[in-house]
């Protein structure tokens, strides 16, 4: 005691004492409007200190299968799992000393805990996080693990700031671990985490929730993504994937029918996912035009579509058999033509293509503030032969994530500006019961990409693609409402290259009022029935984007945001056509 006093004395004193994390409040997540979207309630966590609760049981003379009965029953947990949990196998035969038994447990199971009179059982607070609206946005919101850390989405983006700082509680003990009532117990307060506020709101969302549903179900579709954004800023006022899971229970079984596998249902599409546009890329081969001077008159018959195209004496078909005839540059936005882009592909050229895409920002990044983003693909322009080219203007044979064409699409809505699509809208913490503004989100990397003339020209053809009763939008046309936008129907690659002539994808991409766009949409409904041809985006995805339009914009009307025309469409028969 004398030679090694010091070592002893930190040995008794680490024997008499415990050391216990508290763990902070988790920062809210809320919609735009202080809509609680995912919260963090009180609860308990269970340790235990084996030795202390070994003697405990001597003493009551329970077993140690009895305990573990006793507690499997409170606790909800299996009894092999409690029983790995305090009694581990080990290699070397060695017995824990401390563990972890529980994690966000609730007053009445913590009370029945310490109704069990036992030592070693120690009871301390804890976070348990809550999404009150189950399903709601959750791709978007995303989940915790048991440790309180963000798995996906928001909550994993964002989860330093959410997270806050742990606290510190350490206090002596006699033999039986009861505190003693006379030492100075050592506290440190934990910091509570900060509260995101999201760019999403909670009306815009609900609308989109129920469309993608209905959308879903009527369809009979694998999957369906909404994304709804304000072009004038990169703001994300909506996005939806369905099926989708519900995060308060993220390892739940899929319901029937649902073919995705749970950590499929977690992946938020219009993220994370690839996919081959089809038509909707129209826009951008149609803006190249336009800017390289290819485009000069877009009145002018310069296209001649009778239903195939040989490229290379490989024949490419044009969705309408019989072909459209001859069409000037507004016409081949307007029906959709593939023949017509074919040959204004060919016009522009690989490398110009290939240019004005990678100005668009496909094959790369956008840097949207949520997890795991896809960067889409793009081919080399070296490596692409005539027929590449050929497809590559009508939408096949690039691929891209829904954020990235979003991006694209507001540049051209907003006159002429890429900004990045985002989430986050503010981070705040509360003082004194009320909110403080930490951060407002400002990564917008602003580019202006787009010459604004030549979009007012593209803007001409995107409104005929609706307003004309012929247009392949027109299913998607409200009165007074000017919405503008391009269908896209696209075959779904194969794995082992070709096409799956059996599967599509159907998306509609809008922009409303066309003079001067307040909503940005896309629909992308993944797999619909294939029957009677019953696939195409005009009749699939169209007519979402029309209940979306009329929702959103009575929603915003109603909250003095918006303000529409009383007169007549005027946009409806600016130019000529077939």
């Amino acid at each position: 005691m004398v030679a090694k006093a010091d070592t002893y004395k930190q040995a008794a004193l680490k024997q008499r004492t415990i050391d216990i994390t508290i763990s902070p409040k988790r920062g809210n997540i809320l919609d735009r409007n202080g809509e609680i979207l995912a919260t963090s309630l009180s609860a308990f966590r269970i340790d235990v200190d084996m030795n202390a609760l070994t003697d405990s049981l001597k003493k009551k003379n329970m077993s140690k299968d009895g305990l573990i009965n006793k507690l499997a029953s409170i606790l909800n947990m299996t009894s092999t799992k409690i029983k790995n949990t305090l009694y581990p196998e080990r290699s070397d035969g060695s017995k824990i000393k401390f563990a972890i038994l529980a994690r966000q447990v609730d007053k009445s199971q913590s009370d029945k805990i310490k109704a069990l009179g036992l030592n070693g059982l120690i009871i301390s607070s804890d976070t348990k996080r809550e999404y009150p609206n189950n399903n709601f946005a959750s791709n978007v919101l995303g989940y915790t693990n048991l440790e309180g850390n963000g798995v996906t989405g928001v909550e994993l983006s964002y989860n330093k700031e959410l997270s806050g700082i742990p606290g510190r509680k350490q206090l002596e003990t006699d033999k039986n671990k009861s505190q003693l009532p006379y030492n100075d117990s050592l506290y440190v307060a934990p910091i509570d985490g900060k509260d995101i506020v999201l760019t999403i709101d909670k009306q815009i969302q609900l609308f989109a929730e129920k469309a993608a549903e209905q959308a879903l179900s009527e369809n009979r579709a694998k999957s369906v993504t909404i994304t709804i954004m304000d072009p004038s800023n990169g703001e994300i006022l909506a996005m939806v994937n369905k099926p989708d899971f519900n995060p308060n229970n993220p390892n739940a079984k899929p319901p029937s029918g649902v073919t995705q596998t749970i950590p499929e249902l977690w992946q938020n599409s219009a993220v994370q996912a690839n996919f081959e546009p089809g038509s909707i890329f129209k826009v951008l081969t149609a803006y190249t035009g336009l800017a390289t001077g290819v485009v000069k008159d877009p009145t002018a018959y310069a296209y001649e579509c009778n239903g195939v195209k040989y490229i290379d004496k490989h024949p490419i078909n044009c969705w309408r058999p019989e072909g459209h005839g001859g069409e000037n540059f507004f016409d081949i936005l307007k029906n959709s033509c593939n023949v017509g882009f074919m040959e204004l592909g060919a016009q522009i050229g690989k490398q110009n293509l290939y240019n004005y895409i990678k100005l668009f920002g496909l094959g790369q990044k956008t840097g949207i503030d949520l997890p795991g983003e896809a960067s889409g693909m793009v081919r080399n322009v070296s490596k692409e032969t005539n027929v590449d080219l050929a497809t590559e203007a009508f939408g096949q044979g690039v691929s891209l994530t829904s954020v990235q064409y979003m991006a694209a699409f507001n540049a051209v809505a907003n006159g002429g500006t890429w900004i990045r699509p985002h989430i986050m809208k503010e981070i705040k913490h509360t003082k004194d019961g009320k909110l403080v503004t930490d951060k407002n989100y400002d990564n917008l990397g602003k580019k202006n990409i787009l010459d604004p003339n030549l979009v007012k020209t593209l803007k001409v053809g995107l409104r005929e693609v609706v307003s004309d009763p012929h247009g392949v939008g027109h299913n998607a046309d409200i009165p007074n409402y000017n919405i503008a936008g391009k269908t896209g129907t696209a075959q779904i690659a194969l794995k082992t290259g070709g096409y799956d002539h059996s599967k599509y994808m159907a998306s509609f991409a809008g922009m409303a009022p066309v003079d001067n766009p307040k909503i940005t949409m896309l629909i992308s409904v993944n797999q619909p029935n294939s029957e009677n041809d019953s696939y195409y985006a005009s009749t699939v995805a169209a007519p979402v984007a029309k209940t979306l339009y009329s929702e959103i914009f009575n929603y915003l009307i109603s909250k003095g945001e918006l303000n529409l025309p009383t007169s007549p469409d005027t946009q409806s028969n600016q130019t000529p056509s077939n």
